[in-house]
């Protein structure tokens, strides 16, 4: 073949690409043209946008969801019901209507699972791996650390020193801790002497009405920054350590007011709020705990100025529960305060402890709810510490209320 067939050959190729791209963006905009032109009531279908799995009879969809979610109960085996809710829509909504409570199953699912009251009858186990380095707490969900290290993150938080307070960042992972992030859950702040602490959600109560921003600054304004991201905290209890002046020789003694739950949650048919959905900047992008694993596509925007936290106005016709530590006592011949942890704590600490409801006969609960145990914490190593609780707490309270003890309290002991 000689020279000039060559380059012949050549141009006659190039120009039917050429041939090719200019039909194909006349194609585009034909279709442009076309959907712009479909009448109001042609919605093009939402099975075909979702793709074929989709297009599963529902009945046949909701069999498989139930089968699935019945059959794993368990963490790492769990995952494979939200994978089942990560395929495409319309197995994420008949995923989240099969998948029950957390207070129903005792099953953690969806990250929602972590604000909602834990099981009535057994507790939830989980541990607290302390990082002394980084001041990183990190929640997993299980009896003791595997070996293989690949336990489930189910919460993380920072210690931040302040000029006159302590904060604890609550976040969904262990790599951001930004307010302005979508993984943000809450915080812990402590005052000055570190003897009481208050415990701030992202999300409202089910029955607290939405705040008022009026006291955005008009930075915040000009950037518009996304609905998505949280922009509020809410005051729902209260941690407070009694002063111990006299030295006297004791554990800590502290109780706790959770004003988002009501006394009457653990009376004879009460029941605690429960949560059934994060708000928009947590259900739609990152509605998984598996996808909480690595970092999410939302701009870091601590640097804007966020509105102050809103305290939680309580109906005075809901009396806030009251939590306060169970009184150890002391052995003679061990020379020690002692507590029955079942076998879950095996280290003597200061910061060991067991929470129960602080009630009265007025209150009309029952005397096994009085003994019950709702939180336990204590240590196992030298930064390991096991945490159970039971309802009506939450994870996300449960793990406030135990990083309230690693906080340095010098006026306490």
């Amino acid at each position: 073949m000689s020279f000039k067939s060559i380059i012949r050959e050549l141009k006659e190729m190039k120009e039917g690409i050429g041939n090719i791209s200019r039909r194909r963006i006349e194609g585009k905009h034909w279709r442009k043209r076309t959907r712009s032109h479909i009448a109001p009531d042609v919605v093009v279908p939402e099975e075909i946008q979702q793709g074929q799995w989709a297009n599963l009879p529902p009945e046949l969809l909701l069999d498989i969801i139930r089968r699935v979610e019945e059959s794993e109960t368990s963490w790492p085996a769990r995952a494979v019901v939200v994978f089942c809710a990560a395929v495409c829509k319309s197995w994420r909504d008949i995923t989240k209507e099969t998948v029950k409570t957390l207070e129903e199953c005792g099953r953690l699912t969806f990250p929602i699972s972590l604000k909602q009251p834990g099981p009535r009858e057994s507790p939830i186990q989980c541990y607290i791996k302390r990082e002394r380095t980084t001041s990183v707490y990190r929640l997993y969900f299980g009896l003791t650390p595997s070996e293989d290290e690949n336990d489930k993150l189910l919460l993380a938080a920072k210690k931040f020193r302040r000029a006159t307070s302590t904060e604890f960042v609550i976040s969904l992972v262990a790599d951001d801790f930004s307010r302005a992030s979508s993984t943000y859950v809450g915080k812990l702040r402590s005052n000055f002497l570190g003897t009481k602490f208050t415990i701030y959600d992202s999300q409202p109560p089910s029955d607290a009405p939405a705040p008022q921003t009026t006291n955005l600054s008009r930075r915040f304004h000009a950037k518009r920054v996304s609905p998505r991201l949280p922009a509020c905290n809410y005051s729902v209890a209260t941690i407070s350590y009694e002063l111990n002046v006299l030295r006297t020789r004791g554990p800590r003694r502290m109780h706790c007011v959770m004003n988002s739950i009501p006394i009457s949650s653990v009376q004879e048919g009460g029941t605690a709020p429960t949560p059934i959905s994060f708000p928009q900047s947590f259900d739609d992008k990152s509605c998984l705990l598996t996808v909480f694993r690595g970092k999410d596509p939302v701009k870091d925007l601590s640097d804007l100025s966020l509105p102050r936290s809103a305290p939680l106005a309580t109906p005075q016709s809901k009396e806030p529960l009251m939590l306060k530590n169970k009184a150890p006592r002391w052995h003679e011949q061990l020379q020690c305060w002692c507590l029955n942890f079942k076998g879950r704590v095996t280290v003597a600490s200061v910061k060991n402890f067991q929470l129960v409801a602080a009630v009265d006969s007025s209150h009309n609960v029952p005397p096994a709810e009085q003994d019950k145990v709702i939180l336990q914490f204590g240590k196992i190593g030298k930064d390991i510490f096991t945490m159970d609780y039971r309802y009506p707490l939450s994870a996300f309270q449960a793990f406030a209320i135990c990083l309230s003890s690693f906080d340095t309290k010098p006026a306490c002991e």
